[in-house]
Parts: C-alpha cells; sequence; structure tokens
C-alpha cells in the first residue's frame, strides 16, 4: 500500500510541482493551503507524513504542528516543515515545536524525496521499498547489504547511503552539495570535494575488475548513477 502523504501549502504552483514529483515517486497525495482547514482535515484523514509550510492562512504551520504533536492520533505523524526562514534560531524553534525535519526554501526536490523516504523507513516501514535494483546490481535496505552478479560488496556506512541515495533516481545528476545535504545531512559542515573521496571509494567497491562502473561523473556538475546500466 502506498503512504499517504499531506501537503499542506499555500503556494499552488509549489503544490503543484510537489503533488507531480510524489505522484511520479509512487505516493498518494492531498493537498491544503489553509492552516485550519488542514486542522479540520486532519480530524478525520491521518496521512503518513505532513509536508507543512510555517506561513499560512488561517492558521500558522509552527501552530499546526504544535496542535499535532499534542493529540494522539497525530503525535507520531512525520513532520517536514518548508520555509523561506532559514536562520538557525528559526529551525531550532520548528524542531522543538515537532517538526522531524526542516528544508528550506528554495530545496531540491531529489533531496526532498529522500528525506521524505528515510522519515518513513523509520515510521513506516513497509511503505519503502526494501529492495533497490539495478542491472546486476542490489541494494537491500533492510539488512543493509549490497550484492552484485550474486556475489556480496563490502560497503562502509556513507558508501552504502550514498549508493542508496544515487540508486533511487537512475540518470538524475546531483550536485556536491546536494549530496553533502542528503547523505552527510544539512548541519555537517565538511568540504564539498569530500564527496569525490566518497565516490571514489564506492567506485572501487562496486566495480570489479572488467565490471561496467555504475557511477557517471558529470564534468562541472556532478555525479549520477548510470541510467543505461540501470536499464542492462
Amino acid at each position: 500500500m502506498a503512504a499517504r502523504i499531506l501537503i499542506v501549502e499555500d503556494e499552488e504552483p509549489l503544490t503543484l510541482l510537489l503533488r507531480y514529483n510524489l505522484e511520479a515517486e509512487g505516493f498518494e497525495v492531498d493537498s491544503v493551503a489553509r492552516g485550519d482547514d488542514a486542522e479540520l482535515h486532519l480530524r478525520d484523514h491521518t496521512p503518513d507524513l505532513v509536508l507543512l509550510d510555517w506561513m499560512l492562512p488561517g492558521l500558522s504551520g509552527i501552530e499546526l504542528c504544535r496542535r499535532l504533536r499534542s493529540r494522539r492520533d497525530t503525535e507520531r505523524v512525520p513532520i517536514i516543515m518548508l520555509t523561506a526562514r532559514g536562520e538557525e534560531t528559526e529551525r531550532v524553534r520548528g524542531l522543538a515545536t515537532g517538526a522531524d525535519d526542516y528544508v528550506v526554501k528554495p530545496f531540491s526536490l531529489p533531496e526532498l524525496t529522500a528525506r521524505i523516504q528515510a522519515l518513513l523507513r523509520r515510521a513506516k516501514p513497509g511503505h519503502v521499498a526494501g529492495l533497490l535494483q539495478a542491472g546486476d546490481l542490489e541494494l537491500d535496505r533492510t539488512t543493509r547489504r549490497v550484492r552484485r552478479a550474486g556475489s556480496e560488496l563490502h560497503l562502509g556506512p556513507t558508501e552504502f547511503r550514498l549508493l542508496e541515495f544515487l540508486m533511487q533516481a537512475p540518470g538524475r545528476v546531483y550536485s556536491r552539495a546536494q549530496l553533502l545535504d542528503a547523505v552527510w545531512g544539512r548541519d555537517v559542515y565538511i568540504d564539498e570535494r569530500t564527496v569525490d573521496v566518497h565516490v571514489g571509494r564506492l567506485r572501487k567497491a562496486i566495480t570489479p575488475a572488467d565490471a561496467k562502473d555504475p557511477l557517471r561523473t558529470v564534468r562541472g556538475a556532478g555525479y549520477a548513477f548510470d541510467e543505461t546500466f540501470a536499464r542492462s
């Protein structure tokens, strides 16, 4: 059964963009444009995850988040706060109110999708595919194991997360900054060239002698999981 996501956002173009991309990922999507309407909606329908804008007409996102956390039926529903407020004090306030994650606008859709899937894996593990497959490469999210052509590969935890993220969208190019945010986290301050080191380690681990490299380097842009390999 597909996970159901509620978008609470008053910017219609953004809502349409989110709906299109989330439905393409296999999620069921509902949307509400006002905070007070969202509160009424949530009394009758409990989603698997809420994408919640901070600034909303009728009732602010931060107040709605507080109310949801005070109710028994919604106290454990994952909430990702969407906001243009990027200051540290505002992030702390949002998380302290009960949000599980905090994404600053404008944001990367692949990164947001990865954050949604990470939250759902913890809260609703049955809603996220446990096995990723591309070509002769398999990544098992449940056992945390990777195999190629049936042989088990040995990856470090960072390389595993990096491969998992790239395999979710074959062909999509991610910049070093996007990979840092998605794999290491927004609050970790390390040099972007660290990504190159871990991509190199990942390549070595998943590409035996004479085998095709599943990763693609895009000069000046970043890295991608090779979509031609995924179709092979």
